[in-house]
């Protein structure tokens, strides 16, 4: 562990002891008027990050202490005048900071089942795609200098994507979501970064609104049967009957933060410092704002073997269902949050585990897998690279859950996807 002293405003960073170093002298990091600060935090640091005259460079990540706060560029050194992987603050709570993790090409580790349990047919589909765009940083700051980072920096981040889908009525509209979902996000976000789409600097809340509504609208138009490109005019057949729909909860999670789009009664839930969460809301024809559209809509919703739409649907918001339209509608609310060294896990699922499991059930379940997996297996991991494939901690906590909900008496299809979202952690294998 490493202890740093910002003084001068941040313009001179001191660093007063380095891991894997037995010299105690300071190193000092000159020219960061762009290091952003985070208070009392821990930084985690990648690999091979230059310290002033001393490299650490080693297989594990680097917990570094600061006072003041520090930005930091990967692979590169601390004194380069324009780092451009920074930490970021968390403004929640006015006045205060949290603590933050600094932006890096770290894909996050994860795991995912998808099981038919007592269904007859599996409708659900999932899907994770590992460094699936770069993200513009002021598309996560917006129109405003956080701590010297200027928003119209032409630097960018990587996110990775992961979605759920909850298909009902067949699978059709699930499976196509989990092959088309994605490919429409990426045409969104590049429409509104290049300009086509609205102006830069606008609140990053309204913008991923307003790229996920489009993203999504789009790609229920298509599977009714409209048109996939924007510059061909003919339309496409149909991708499923109109009494066939899917939920949609996705998340874009790069190393300062999570974004998460919701549509139906899916959720993502984040555990964050022995807390859960919420990112999403389900969007239940009991819910009040949805009820009241509903009905403004000229819909009704009925009680019949729960709240459903015109006794049918049991959720208010889907991709498909065209002969529901207009009262089911296709779009998703949005959340964007930074990132802390407290985040633990994030967890996406259909219904058949919610259904039959809290939210603090599910992420004090996902988190205890994790730990009990690594402590017996210690720092045994795949050879592929990081990010190719899934982590067999967050797979095990991942067919845990499954487990637990099939115990507790799920009658429906099961389908998770567990994040593990801490830095690497350090455990001894048991000998």
């Amino acid at each position: 562990m490493a202890d740093a002293v910002a003084e001068g405003g941040g313009e001179d960073l001191e660093v007063r002891s380095v891991p894997g170093s037995d010299d105690d002298d300071a190193s000092s990091v000159v020219s960061v008027d762009s290091v952003v600060c985070d208070g009392d935090g821990i930084v985690l640091f990648p690999p091979e990050v230059v310290v002033g005259s001393t490299s650490l460079v080693d297989d594990e990540m680097k917990d570094i202490s600061v006072v003041g706060g520090v930005a930091v560029e990967v692979g590169s050194d601390l004194m380069s005048e324009d780092p451009k992987v920074l930490s970021f603050l968390d403004e929640a709570i006015p006045g205060s900071r949290a603590p933050c993790v600094a932006f890096r090409d770290y894909v996050p580790l994860w795991g995912t089942i998808s099981i038919c349990g007592k269904r007859p047919e599996m409708e659900d589909a999932v899907v994770v795609v590992p460094w699936f765009h770069e993200i513009p940083i002021r598309m996560l700051i917006g129109d405003r200098v956080v701590d010297g980072v200027n928003p119209s920096s032409t630097g960018s981040v990587p996110a990775h994507f992961f979605g759920v889908y909850d298909g009902h009525g067949g699978a059709q509209v699930a499976n196509y979501c989990r092959s088309r979902m994605h490919l429409a996000l990426v045409d969104e976000i590049e429409s509104l970064h290049n300009g086509v789409v609205g102006a830069g600097g606008e609140d990053p809340q309204k913008q991923w609104e307003r790229i996920f509504t489009s993203c999504f609208l789009k790609v229920d138009d298509e599977v009714g049967g409209g048109k996939v490109s924007s510059g061909s005019d003919i339309a496409s057949e149909p991708v499923a009957p109109e009494t066939v729909g899917s939920t949609a909860v996705v998340a874009l999670i790069s190393s300062s933060h999570i974004i998460v789009a919701n549509c139906g009664d899916s959720r993502a839930v984040l555990y964050r410092g022995k807390q859960c969460v919420p990112l999403s809301v389900d969007h239940k024809p009991n819910r009040d704002d949805e009820y009241q559209r509903i009905e403004a809509a000229g819909g009704k919703v009925i009680q019949w073997n729960g709240y459903r739409v015109f006794g049918v649907l049991a959720m208010s918001r889907s991709i498909g269902d065209r002969y529901l339209k207009p009262w089911i509608i296709p779009e998703p609310e949005v959340r964007i949050i930074p990132r802390t060294r407290e985040d633990e896990c994030l967890v996406l699922a259909s219904d058949g585990l919610w259904d039959v499991m809290s939210n603090e059930e599910v992420c004090d379940a996902a988190r205890r897998r994790i730990l009990v997996w690594h402590k017996k297996n210690g720092l045994a991991s795949s050879s592929a690279p990081r990010g190719s494939d899934a982590d067999p901690a967050a797979e095990a906590a991942a067919d845990h859950l499954s487990r637990l909900a099939l115990r507790k008496g799920s009658k429906d299809n099961i389908s998770i996807i567990v994040v593990d979202l801490k830095a690497q952690r350090k455990f001894k294998s048991k000998t």
